[in-house]
């Protein structure tokens, strides 16, 4: 049996063209990074997945084995296919391979034509859900998460020799306009979010999305879906019991204590109770503030000015309740705050955008911060380590392996 050549799409992202791979659309249905309560067939019955299957890296099937439930109807148990579009079934003539037999859900990136329907052997009817309605996030950050996690996965040394030939002014212009780039695009998608879910949920699913990052991300969403706000703030989500009953769709594996996702739930329960309504505060209180310094001025100069150290103490204070510290506080900010502020105001407020730039660094691959301490981008307390350069080299990075 015959393993399919890789597909890809090529898609207009925000800044040009990217790559999406169908394996990367796998990762998806395996992480569950969708919105499964309301994912439907395209006919209109909901999707409960009760076992999305064992990903299967060689021929046949793509994922074997799942359990799902196709509105009301029994449980079905069998096997999952995957393509970017509906009309791959056809060109891949599953129909006609008896390997494709058990196959009992047909899942799709993009959304068929009207009246589509798949037909697995014998001219059976093989329902279709199309993800792209429900996913969590924009495809062009997706692929760009994938590509974080390729660059993670190998050696950095020669991040210095590519940009060490250039001056210091050239480099410093290299790197913020790829960093302004990732805050365009971090915006946007803030904006997306705070559309679709107003802005006490946009806070809410961001803030449980961030305290799961890297590996729990998705399950966090699902539990931020699952229980509002209000059903934390008034003690009506308890963390060891949604930890429990989300039971298989933790990913423990190279997670730290710090970053257990029972201990993240925990946190998010005392931050909760502690702010009941952290969204509206932050609003409020994020109103009070002063610019966060011209971007051409120096890091330094800005938290000086601004107050950074105090002020990154009123975050953890007056809108987390005393719950979260560390490098997660400051990706808290940068990822998911700072974003959700300029999107709410209906514009790219340059406020924000210096205060995402100068704030600390947060939660980067060490790859990315070692990088620029050797580029002399970061020299100790004369130019310290911020959030808006190791964006801007990150974005380089990413140009790069779209590029090949």
């Amino acid at each position: 049996m015959s393993v399919r050549a890789p597909a890809v799409a090529e898609i207009q992202g925000l800044y040009g063209p990217f790559s999406f791979a169908e394996k990367l659309l796998q990762k998806i249905w395996l992480r569950g990074d969708f919105d499964v309560t309301l994912a439907t067939t395209t006919d209109g019955r909901r999707v409960h997945v009760g076992h999305r299957g064992k990903w299967n890296l060689l021929g046949g099937p793509d994922f074997r084995g799942a359990r799902i439930r196709l509105g009301d109807g029994p449980e079905l148990t069998g096997d999952i296919e995957l393509h970017l579009r509906a009309a791959d079934w056809v060109a891949h003539r599953h129909a006609s391979d008896r390997a494709y037999d058990g196959v009992v859900l047909h899942v799709v990136l993009f959304p068929p034509e009207v009246g589509h329907v798949t037909r697995g052997a014998g001219g059976q009817e093989i329902p279709v859900v199309a993800l792209l309605p429900w996913l969590h996030h924009d495809l062009e950050e997706f692929a760009a998460e994938e590509a974080v996690e390729a660059l993670a996965g190998r050696s950095a040394a020669r991040i210095p020799d590519e940009l060490a030939a250039l001056g210091e002014a050239e480099l410093a212009d290299l790197i913020a306009s790829r960093a302004t780039k990732r805050w365009c695009q971090k915006v946007h998608y803030a904006r997306l979010r705070v559309a679709r879910l107003g802005w006490a949920g946009a806070c809410h699913h961001a803030a449980l999305e961030i305290l799961g990052y890297r590996f729990n991300r998705a399950p966090m969403l699902h539990v931020a879906a699952r229980w509002a706000l209000q059903d934390w703030a008034e003690g009506r989500a308890v963390p060891d019991e949604i930890y429990a009953e989300q039971q298989g769709a933790w990913s423990l594996q190279g997670v730290r204590p710090a970053n257990h996702p029972r201990t993240r739930l925990r946190q998010y329960a005392a931050w909760t109770q502690g702010c009941p309504a952290w969204p509206a505060r932050l609003e409020g209180w994020a109103a009070q503030l002063t610019a966060g310094g011209p971007l051409a001025m120096g890091t330094r100069e800005v938290r000086r000015t601004n107050h950074f150290t105090a002020l990154r103490a009123r975050v953890a204070g007056e809108i987390c309740a005393g719950a979260i510290g560390g490098t997660r506080l400051d990706t808290l900010v940068c990822d998911g705050f700072w974003p959700l502020l300029a999107a709410a105001t209906g514009r790219d407020d340059a406020r924000w955008q210096g205060m995402w730039q100068h704030w600390f660094t947060g939660d980067f691959p060490p790859f990315v911060l070692r990088g620029l301490r050797e580029l002399d981008v970061f020299q100790g307390a004369a130019r310290p380590a911020c959030h808006g350069a190791a964006q801007g080299l990150l974005g380089w990075l990413l140009e790069r392996e779209a590029r090949g």
